[in-house]
């Protein structure tokens, strides 16, 4: 054996498992899953007493700003990010400068991220040339050089005709469409949800409307095309059940929410926090409620990060002039256990079948699953360590999270990818002749 987890308690999506058993890992890849597997002397083990093993988790939405805004995030300090959150795959998004919208550019992406040896980076591609939103990319060599998705993120695409023709030829091609939802003619100069705390701020609001008009309007344009859609970063009720309805009619729309949109609601933005702006806004109490009740009936598929980093001279600066975005990736598994599992919303099961299984479904790649002969993606996690967000806590080259200062529960102990260790908490006992990446653990 190249490495055995024993004593841990394993949840295997796949196959709906979810009991106390060893993993035994070979060459990279499962290769047991049973009660009480045999460690002979030679057999290097990990002891995960007490605590979850799990499929690495997968994001889906995630910005590492390389190339062109090196200064807030790279590949290689985005994926240490993801390995400290437990995140073994990422999809990272093509609004960069210049944006991901030529064969070049996706292979950059794909060989930066094959360098580092350590989690998987899966770019997305951009869908109009310049995320202009007037000329399709070519997308079958976007998906030729590695591209798995494609997206304008950050921008919708302003006429239907593009894009009902960007679903068609995606589609064609069996790549999915990322779908930013968000009508700009009445979001433009908004910085909040709009409604009562806009109101007694002074804030120029971002109406639901401008995200749940176009919501409905590109799930059926994906329903005229006959296209898969996936509909980005829900954060409305309306949203949700406007894409609940369509899943009735049998339209192939699929959805992501992010832990901000029940963890949090426009009400916090009377302390002006900058990393409390993000696009689409916080929104209502009410709001929160209806995501989760998304999540809860299977109407939200898979929960996403939108990781994005931003330095802090960008940030602290007045609050209608600061970026949008917050990091995410290393308090994702945090945010789902306090907001979703310890308050009974959802099973510990159902909590990583959404970030494991779920995404790597929608995007038809390889993981979401420790089954036998599975790639040995896994994460290793307390579900009841209690911790404190600080700004040392992150791996991430920026710090604008509105968590700082924050007690979570539910912690990543250990994060191996193809079987090799890629991230260890501080104290976490690891045997010293198991494999590691030296490089991605420094």
């Amino acid at each position: 054996m190249n490495l055995i987890i024993k004593n841990g308690w394993v949840i295997e999506p796949k196959t709906n498992l979810s009991k106390k058993a060893d993993v035994a890992i070979i060459e990279g890849r499962v290769a047991e899953i049973a009660e009480n597997i045999t460690v002979s002397p030679d057999d290097p083990f990990i002891d995960a007493q007490g605590l979850i093993v799990a499929p690495g988790f997968i994001d889906i939405h995630v910005h590492f700003r390389e190339p062109g805004d090196e200064s807030k995030e790279t590949i290689e300090t985005g994926a240490k990010a993801a390995a400290h959150g437990g995140v073994t795959s990422v999809v990272t998004m093509p609004n960069t400068q210049p944006p991901i919208d030529n064969e070049g550019m996706v292979e950059l992406i794909t060989k930066r991220g094959k360098d580092l040896e350590g989690i998987h980076i899966y770019p997305a591609g951009c869908a109009t040339k310049e995320r202009a939103g007037k000329e399709l990319t070519e997308m079958a060599y976007l998906k030729k050089a590695g591209a798995i998705a494609v997206t304008d993120d950050g921008n919708d695409i302003e006429s239907s005709a593009i894009l009902r023709h960007v679903l068609k030829y995606s589609a064609m091609i069996d790549l999915i469409y990322l779908a930013h939802c968000e009508d700009t003619s009445l979001s433009e100069g908004g910085v909040m949800n709009e409604g009562f705390y806009s109101t007694i701020l002074g804030l120029p609001g971002i109406p639901k409307e401008a995200e749940e008009t176009r919501i409905e309007r590109n799930i059926q344009l994906a329903k005229l095309a006959n296209a898969p859609i996936h509909i980005q970063h829900v954060s409305t009720a309306r949203g949700v059940e406007i894409i609940r309805n369509a899943k009735k009619q049998g339209i192939r729309v699929s959805a992501e929410t992010c832990p901000h949109y029940w963890m949090l609601h426009d009400g916090l933005l009377e302390s002006f926090d900058t990393n409390l702006k993000v696009n689409p806004p916080l929104r209502t109490k009410e709001d929160n409620l209806a995501i989760i009740e998304g999540i809860k009936d299977g109407t939200i598929d898979c929960i996403a990060t939108d990781h994005a980093p931003h330095t802090v001279t960008e940030k602290d600066a007045p609050f209608q002039e600061a970026p949008f975005g917050m990091i995410g990736l290393e308090t994702l598994l945090s945010c789902i256990i306090t907001g979703l599992v310890k308050p009974g919303h959802i099973s510990i099961e159902k909590a990583v079948k959404l970030i494991t299984l779920s995404p790597a479904s929608i995007l038809k790649i390889e993981g979401g699953t420790i089954s036998k002969g599975a790639r040995a993606d896994i994460t290793i996690f307390s579900p009841d360590e209690e911790w404190t967000v600080t700004e040392n806590s992150f791996k991430s080259q920026s710090r604008n999270s509105p968590f700082i200062g924050k007690s979570l529960y539910g912690k990543v102990k250990c994060t191996l990818c193809c079987g090799k260790v890629i991230y260890c908490d501080e104290g976490f006992p690891l045997p010293k002749n198991i494999p590691i990446l030296p490089s991605f653990l420094s």
